[in-house]
């Protein structure tokens, strides 16, 4: 009987082609993804990091001969967006003070706008969670001009505070609906054992929601983040030219018709702007794929 086992060979399915055409067309889809978003990345750094002679030869994919970090410097603290010559540090600053106050707002009361609506079922949620949703689907640009009168009605016009009520209403209706699926997610059990032992409303949204909720408020902070750092239509809108954020600097300083057009400084410029969002999201990118994976995006 050993005899004939051992002829027979070893049992189960036989092991796949590590060079199939299957994975052949996959790796080089990805492959090719990859290099189409990663070569212009690449041109930038590369143009950022050469002085002005070197760029003129003409040869965009090579790499420096010569390194500086001249370009760096004039972008971030001497390039001029009209009279102003600070290059994108106001900017970046203006930004530091819209964005964390926008995220922070829009977070905590989407957070407490989903855990109500997905546990503490209430007269109307149904109608209230409906008009919510649709609000996200309405072109921003249907509702400048009336935000523009309302701001100005109120004295907020023209400065940091009303951007920074702005992009926390806005921000309200896609992360409402995140924070509600991903509650919605979590087990019934927790919430009905947290309200036989008395627990209410705030307790347990602190106690037991919070601290299992992690991975949605890396999820929403990235989105948000993203989203109002990169965000130049109401940065231009509803700020005056003191309180620009650091997108508009930057398309006034790649945009400017004065003096020589350095490319890069404008390269450099680039990537300075996109650096904040850029790092968030590769510091945590687990957290974000975990909160996608368990309820972002259900429901």
């Amino acid at each position: 009987m050993d005899k004939v086992n051992r002829l027979e060979g070893p049992a189960g399915p036989r092991p796949k082609k590590a060079f199939s055409g299957r994975n052949i067309m996959l790796y080089g889809t990805l492959i090719m993804v990859s290099l189409y978003y990663l070569l212009p990345l690449y041109v930038m750094v590369v143009t950022s990091l050469k002085g002005m002679p070197e760029i003129r030869l003409g040869n965009i994919f090579s790499p420096p001969m010569e390194v500086t970090f001249k370009p760096w410097v004039k972008a971030w603290s001497e390039a001029c967006t009209g009279l102003n010559c600070e290059g994108l540090s106001r900017g970046f600053w203006n930004s530091v003070r819209i964005t964390v106050p926008s995220v922070i707002i829009s977070i905590a009361i989407a957070s407490v706008n989903g855990y109500a609506l997905a546990n503490w079922r209430f007269k109307g949620a149904d109608i209230f969670f409906t008009i919510l949703i649709f609000g996200a689907f309405i072109p921003y640009q249907v509702m400048l001009y009336p935000i523009v009168i309302l701001l100005r009605e109120i004295g907020l016009y023209g400065g940091l505070p009303g951007l920074v009520i702005v992009h926390s209403i806005f921000g309200m209706p896609i992360l409402t609906l995140l924070f509600r699926n991903y509650f919605s997610s979590l087990p019934e059990e927790l919430f009905k054992a947290a309200r036989v032992d008395g627990a209410r409303f705030w307790g347990i949204y602190f106690r037991i929601m919070l601290p299992m909720s992690l991975p949605i408020f890396v999820v929403a902070m990235i989105l948000q983040v993203t989203g109002i750092w990169n965000d130049f239509l109401f940065g231009v809108v509803y700020t005056r030219p003191e309180y620009y954020p650091m997108t508009v600097q930057l398309n006034n300083i790649v945009n400017s018709v004065q003096g020589v057009k350095e490319y890069n400084v404008n390269m450099a410029a680039t990537i300075l702007t996109g650096l904040v969002p850029l790092v968030i999201y590769f510091v945590s990118g687990k957290l974000f794929v975990r909160g996608i994976a368990a309820g972002a995006v259900k429901g």
